[in-house]
């Protein structure tokens, strides 16, 4: 299985709240939302839509899966939700219990076990795991070597600070640019895969 990461990410790398207002106000954040006015359904939707249709499961940590689980559910009957809705999940968490898994079909993954849980779980023969926000999930990732595609919807704004995907650990990892695509609104959706032998 392809561990693919799908991220609305500003110009300056934060991918911090791009839904809404309250979504994560960690550090003082104060743009929750900032995607919205850069989201176009054919290019940035359909990004989203391409990457769920090739998935086999979605993969989250906490924070996230919360605000997920909270939103989706009570959309139903749309396609794109209901593929939410139905996919497989994991969640990464060291403090929710079954008991918390509210959301269908959800697998708790304890955060002390996730990176090998997920290198077995690339191992296996299927299709492609998604990861969606989860910055510090997908951080830990990319440092380990365990992501194949970056899908990056790269909106044109700075937002001046905020959480990141990226590991700053000094090492060099190298990606190959697959597509580019521009959206009326000014987003680029960058897809990139993890180059070997470099």
């Amino acid at each position: 299985m392809r561990i693919l990461v799908s991220e609305f990410i500003s110009l300056d790398g934060v991918v911090q709240a791009p839904g809404g207002v309250d979504e994560d106000t960690d550090g003082g954040f104060a743009h929750g939302g900032w995607s919205h006015q850069f989201f176009d359904p054919e290019v940035v939707g359909g990004s989203f839509d391409d990457a769920l249709s090739n998935a086999e499961a979605l993969l989250f940590g906490r924070r996230t899966w919360q605000t997920m689980a909270a939103a989706w559910p009570g959309q139903a009957g749309d396609p794109f939700a209901d593929r939410m809705n139905s996919i497989r999940k994991y969640v990464v968490s060291d403090t929710l219990g079954e008991n918390d898994l509210t959301w269908n079909n959800t697998a708790l993954i304890p955060g002390g076990e996730a990176v090998a849980h997920i290198r077995k779980l690339r191992e296996t023969e299927g299709g492609d795991v998604v990861v969606m926000g989860s910055p510090t999930l997908v951080r830990a990732l990319l440092r380990e070597g365990l992501v194949d595609e970056l899908r990056l919807v790269v909106m044109p704004v700075l937002l001046g600070g905020g959480k990141k995907i990226f590991p700053d650990d000094g090492a060099l990892r190298a990606f190959e640019l697959v597509s580019t695509t521009t959206g009326g609104a000014g987003a680029n959706v960058c897809v990139y895969r993890a180059a070997t032998g470099k």
